[in-house]
């Protein structure tokens, strides 16, 4: 079954709205070419200006924000113009949504083309690495700690290095591109099943691909990059089982819906979380206009009996297989929520001030602000049509609304980010509450344009309309993303993109190959990515029940806990890394261990040099290795009369 059916089959009604009559196949085929011809030549010069963009982020010469939205736009506006154009062809259309998602991902892949970068991607790297190599599913991770119980992405980026030969990296990238069309396809096909538009489809794709995480967050060597797809695919399959005919049609999407819910809870946590509560959204919505007696029953039933069978696989996949990931996700709901209350208070403590210290320009903070003003606007609008243009068959009538309850979700979590545990937390939540924002707004954009009968006002609403979409999408990735995540730069202490210097590399391969790998180590944050990732080691970087932050800020002068050095030995660690830039610079992103460390954050260095040289002279601690930065100790508890440590 092809794309372009999969939107039309299966009503219970006639479509109230029918799509654009679509070009006979006997017509010239000039728009197909001149569509290529287009999009060819300026894929071309937006790709050479994301490329001058980098270059210049390498020289820190600050115009690298002008070349990249440029570039960017360059692709973008010609390939809307062929999306929204009425006489565009179901072919033509899709393929220009492909060529959409290949361009927008070009942005992350210039950005870390042969090899993780961000924080998590090594993490995954490391998980994807030990499939292969140990051909083991569910191993703990040391960097994410409950990466391991969610092996979806690392079993297929492991299957495709071992069956095609080429890297792990190289075989994320394959996943990573695939899944990244599949994201903006599987929009398309969502909104086509709540409106029988194909323009309205497309606009909502292209509104999806404006959300903060579109082009650097999930599209990054992480779990939710492959599991977002599934998610969007979940529910197409979920409507087209609701409006499929009793029988074998509503048995068959019912199984698929089924067996993407399974997938996505062994991809994501979070996004099978995410989906459940769209689907519960979707039942009470299906319930309530049940009860009115504008949704059929027997629709409403299946909505809740697949409802139930994906939040039984949901529990009992978090219960069974994954028990750890409550305990992993509730410190930072938990803080979040008493920083919200701070926020709240008189002393307005746990408040996060936006763009602190950041090097983008004005214009892009002022569109991040903008953005969300334009969110809420349009949010507005949809609610207005919603409310007196009531079109489509009843399974289109209740998406729509789920859709709405859900793009409302998206002002919330505006709160969050005003908070530092939330913030996380409330970018992730944006790729599922835009999508409902996207699917609800297409609509909106698309009456628009065709209300205008004059030419002249066509395009002056329609260049307006580009112009409010460039700015949401340059204030939400600004918003979402920091510089350092989006260019390249020289090396800068404490960044989770920019802090890996050859020095900590080089020590990392050292102990590996002169020590061996799965040493337990205790290491900060950033030399724990490299040791744990390439050097293949278990790196520990401190948690409020195992405070090895503690051996760091001890004084030369003090001792240092025995209760502490009591769990070292009996826990079989063997080597302490010590990186002295922490005694020079403040990290970026105001961590050295952990969110929730009790180390000082007041614009100057935590450490002294003393700090971090007094293992030089303690009798439990043998230096091995020493580059200048980087410090290796093997720890001798023997020395302590405590029990030898080793592998």
């Amino acid at each position: 079954m092809t794309l372009t059916r999969m939107v039309a089959e299966d009503r219970l009604d006639p479509p109230v709205v029918a799509s654009p009559p679509e070009a006979p196949a006997t017509a010239s085929r000039w728009p197909g070419v001149a569509c290529a011809a287009s999009l060819v030549v300026t894929g071309a010069a937006g790709a050479a200006l994301l490329v001058a963009a980098n270059r210049a982020a390498e020289r820190d010469s600050g115009d690298q924000f002008g070349f990249f939205w440029l570039g960017l736009l360059v692709f973008t506006l010609p390939a809307v113009f062929w999306l929204v154009r009425p006489r565009t062809g179901a072919r033509l259309r899709v393929a220009v949504l492909t060529a959409y998602a290949g361009f927008t991902y070009l942005p992350k892949l210039l950005r870390t083309p042969d090899g993780p970068l961000y924080h998590d991607e090594f993490a995954h790297w490391r998980q994807a690495h030990e499939i292969l190599i140990q051909g083991r599913l569910f191993e703990q991770n040391p960097i994410v700690k409950v990466v391991g119980d969610f092996p979806g992405l690392h079993a297929t980026v492991a299957s495709i290095s071992a069956l095609t030969g080429v890297s792990i990296w190289h075989g994320a990238l394959i996943v990573l591109i695939a899944a990244h069309l599949l994201v903006v396809l599987g929009v398309f096909v969502l909104a086509a099943e709540i409106w029988p538009d194909a323009r309205v489809a497309a606009v909502a794709a292209i509104l999806y691909s404006l959300n903060s995480s579109f082009l650097f967050f999930d599209t990054q060597f992480g779990y939710e990059s492959l599991a977002i797809p599934l998610l969007v695919w979940t529910l197409v399959a979920l409507h087209r089982a609701m409006r499929g005919p009793a029988g074998h049609a509503r048995y068959g999407w019912s199984a698929v819906t089924l067996m993407l819910s399974a997938a996505t809870i062994a991809t994501h946590h979070l996004t099978a979380l995410g989906l459940l509560g769209v689907m519960l959204i979707l039942c009470a919505v299906a319930t309530a206009r049940a009860l009115r007696r504008s949704h059929p029953r027997a629709v409403t039933w299946t909505a809740w009996a697949l409802t139930v069978a994906a939040a039984v696989l949901v529990v009992t996949y978090l219960v069974v297989v994954a028990p750890r990931t409550v305990g992993y996700l509730d410190p930072y709901l938990a803080k979040a929520l008493d920083q919200v209350a701070g926020m709240a208070g008189s002393s307005g403590s746990g408040k996060r001030t936006l763009f602190r210290e950041s090097i983008a320009p004005w214009w892009e903070r002022y569109a991040a602000f903008g953005a969300q003003g334009l969110a809420g606007l349009a949010m507005a609008a949809a609610a207005w049509r919603l409310r007196y243009r009531r079109q489509g068959d009843a399974v289109s009538r209740t998406g729509a609304l789920t859709m709405f309850v859900l793009g409302s979700l998206y002002f919330p979590a505006a709160l969050l980010i005003l908070t530092p545990s939330g913030a996380e937390g409330a970018r992730r939540s944006w790729a599922f509450s835009y999508l409902g924002l996207a699917v609800v707004v297409a609509p909106v954009v698309v009456a628009l344009l065709d209300h205008a009968a004059r030419r002249a006002t066509r395009i002056a609403v329609a260049g307006t309309l580009l112009g409010l979409c460039a700015v949401a999408l340059v204030g939400n990735t600004a918003a979402g993303m920091n510089p350092s995540y989006r260019f390249p730069g020289p090396p800068v202490f404490g960044s989770d993109t920019r802090s890996s210097i050859p020095e900590v590399s080089a020590a990392s391969e050292w102990l590996r190959t002169t020590q061996g790998r799965d040493l337990r180590i205790v290491a900060d944050r950033y030399s724990g990515l490299i040791f744990g990732s390439f050097g293949e080691q278990q790196p520990v970087t401190g948690s409020q029940s195992f405070r090895t932050y503690d051996l760091y800020l001890a004084q030369p002068d003090r001792r240092i806990d025995p209760h502490l050095i009591g769990q070292l030995s009996s826990w079989r660690f063997g080597y302490l890394i010590v990186d002295r830039r922490m005694a020079r610079e403040v990290p970026e992103i105001q961590i050295y261990f952990e969110t929730n460390e009790p180390v000082p954050h007041d614009g100057k260095p935590a450490f002294s040099l003393g700090q971090l040289t007094k293992f030089d002279h303690t009798p439990w601690t043998i230096k091995v290795y020493d580059s200048g930065n980087i410090a290796i100790y093997r720890f001798d508890f023997a020395s302590l009369g405590q029990r030898v440590s080793g592998r």
